[in-house]
């Protein structure tokens, strides 16, 4: 492993520490992140018409609402249009690519015309403690896979989201029959198996996805232990500082899966590795492990579509699915009509406490948004 001088090394471990020390809480860090990454973005659309996409008639009652969902690549929807849309309302950093398959939604209001949120489904992650424990063992892979997907973008455009459940509408259109089909004949699987995560931690009631039984169940919690990254202008700074002290060779091919992850974790266990001052290494490592406490657990649900041979069918104890007495609740009629009932009371309890929100949140006006809604 490279070696830094005294000197680089001590200057590289105060980059770190001025980096992370000041940020602790979970929301501060997303923040800085998303701010960075709004900076330098160049929009290919004026900001006008950005929240012109937007939903925004906040007159209207969820039960006088229909519903569009419009995959990308269909109707004239492009993924430029849809990342651009995406990226300045979610309040988290988006990746544009994911390994596997993956099928993107823009979910629109049929009256309107506008947008009310976003959905990406893709391949599930390849180990997950509550998933392990649910099931009683960490499953065959690849027979998971063949009837398993994830959620990992359900995003409400704000304030629908915050005046109208909108995470909520999301979450049950991903536990709907509809998405079972259409993500089994995307991904040329048996999908009878739905995963998510909650963004911001383990308290209870704070994720959208809380409150959602039997459709979507908490059923443990995720486990991380892995530091935050910097985010782009502060890594690529770095990087460039360690490629020069490195022969003028990155930390890591550029065809490196993770690559940005593996490049921070190199170039932390360099310091390390370079410090001869006792008091800063310290000093680096309590930073750096404090930051870990930021990528916290996360709570973690699941959706079987109504089926009661889950742990059967991905254990490969069973070959055909079997539907429960539930079933048929998991239609997508049935989901948006149970979420009319619970955002009709959401809207006019806001309205009737003049608590309704009517201003569009978005990015590119700046920092001022509630980083958790």
């Amino acid at each position: 492993m490279m070696k830094l001088t005294p000197e680089d090394a001590i200057w590289a471990a105060d980059q770190f520490i001025a980096y992370f020390q000041d940020i602790d809480q979970i929301e501060n860090y997303f923040r800085s992140v998303k701010m960075d990454r709004v900076a330098n973005i160049t929009p290919t659309l004026f900001d006008e018409q950005l929240e012109d996409a937007f939903f925004d008639d906040f007159t209207m009652s969820p039960e006088d609402m229909d519903f569009n969902i419009v995959p990308v690549g269909s109707g004239g929807l492009d993924n430029d249009y849809f990342s651009e849309l995406l990226g300045v309302v979610a309040s988290h950093v988006i990746e544009d690519s994911i390994p596997g398959r993956e099928l993107k939604w823009l979910v629109t209001e049929k009256n309107t015309g506008k947008v009310v949120g976003f959905i990406r489904f893709g391949s599930p992650t390849i180990n997950s403690k509550p998933r392990n424990d649910y099931l009683g063992a960490a499953p065959d892979l690849g027979l998971f896979n063949r009837h398993a997907c994830m959620g990992f973008i359900i995003v409400p455009t704000q304030p629908f989201g915050f005046n109208y459940l909108g995470g909520k509408l999301l979450a049950l259109m991903c536990a709907s029959h509809f998405a079972r089909e259409e993500v089994s004949r995307r991904f040329q699987k048996d999908i009878c198996w739905f995963e998510t995560t909650s963004l911001y931690g383990t308290a209870k009631g704070v994720s959208q996805y809380d409150g959602l039984k039997p459709f979507l169940r908490h059923i443990g919690d995720t486990v991380s232990d892995f530091t935050p990254l910097m985010h782009d202008t502060e890594f690529h700074r770095m990087h460039k500082y360690f490629t020069v002290r490195n022969n003028n060779k990155k930390l890591t091919l550029d065809t490196a899966s993770s690559k940005k992850l593996k490049r921070q974790n190199r170039m932390v266990s360099i310091i390390k590795n370079s410090l001869e001052d006792t008091a800063k290494l310290k000093t680096f490592c309590e930073v750096m492990e404090r930051a870990k406490t930021l990528t916290q657990q996360k709570r973690f649900y699941i959706c079987d579509y109504g089926f009661s041979n889950i742990r059967e069918v991905l254990s490969g104890k069973d070959t055909e699915l079997k539907r429960g007495p539930r079933y048929d609740d998991y239609s997508l009629d049935n989901l948006i009509a149970l979420w009319k009932k619970k955002a009709t009371k959401r809207y006019n309890k806001l309205k009737s406490e003049g608590r309704l929100r009517t201003e569009l949140e978005v990015w590119t006006k700046g920092e001022n948004i509630d980083i958790i809604r």
